[in-house]
């Protein structure tokens, strides 16, 4: 089978169906199967996929096993050569899985690439960044991001340096939509999974560099991303305070600098 579509899903079953149509849809080829991969799934989206979508794989899981979690068991059951990952607020447009496919079988250097993300209002959405450091967690959840320095250093990690239409090297990309090989998961392997939430993306594509493949962004390739912010507070004592989310997103970035703790930055371009 030459592609394997593994879509995330939790508590969200109207996205979903809007997901899973849309691939339907645009796909030109028959040569793919898709995995719904659902974390503390509900009754009523597994009455949903089982009426409307008896001939989709679909893993349910009593427990909220995480990003991490519903991707590497989609993984672990996929047929496909290549692998496509996409949350369940994704839209694809037409033609972009095939121009994600056909990059990643021309370039066998490439271990992940990634379309451009876009808002449904057509305006354009970050998903490529540079590798974290401690600073950036401090700059985004404090008041010193106000500094220049600070907005300085975000700029720099968000990547407002180029104009996001050309194909590029990136550190890493958000999870969201992205494509891989089964040659190079069974060399980087699957997800960490002690990133539950946020991270799991991040710790991925060092690993894929680490292990020789590029992390390659391909704005040609389109699709809309339902993207809501849920970590970010009006302020930082409010965020702090009431925001679970922040906490989780803290505590996963702890987890991160400590795995890579006296290790370099993998180089690319």
């Amino acid at each position: 089978m030459d592609l394997s579509i593994i879509i995330t899903s939790y508590k969200n079953p109207e996205l979903l169906k809007v997901c899973i149509d849309s691939v339907k849809k645009n796909i030109s080829f028959s040569d793919y199967e898709i995995i719904v991969s659902d974390s503390a799934t509900e009754e009523k989206t597994e009455l949903m996929m089982n009426d409307d979508y008896p001939e989709i794989k679909f893993l349910a899981s009593i427990d909220n096993i995480g990003f991490s979690g519903t991707v590497n068991r989609g993984l672990e059951i996929s047929k496909g050569r290549y692998i496509l990952i996409l949350n369940g607020d994704i839209i694809v447009k037409k033609d972009a899985i095939e121009k994600l496919l056909e990059y990643i079988k021309n370039n066998p250097d490439v271990g992940i690439v990634s379309p451009q993300l876009l808002n449904f209002n057509e305006t354009f959405q970050p998903s490529t960044f540079r590798f974290y450091t401690p600073l950036t967690i401090v700059y985004r959840r404090t008041l010193l991001g106000k500094f220049s320095f600070a907005k300085k250093h975000l700029e720099n990690f968000l990547m407002k340096d180029f104009d996001h239409q050309s194909i590029r090297e990136v550190d890493w990309i958000m999870g969201s939509s992205l494509m891989t090989s089964k040659i190079a998961i069974e060399k980087v392997g699957l997800m960490d999974h002690q990133f539950k939430l946020y991270f799991e993306d991040t710790d991925w594509c060092r690993r894929f560099w680490e292990q020789g493949f590029k992390v390659i962004y391909l704005p040609q390739a389109q699709m809309y991303h339902y993207h809501g912010r849920g970590s970010v507070g009006k302020n930082v004592i409010q965020s702090l305070l009431s925001n679970r989310l922040t906490w989780i997103h803290i505590a996963s970035a702890i987890k991160y600098f400590i795995k890579y703790s006296g290790k370099e930055m993998p180089k690319h371009k």
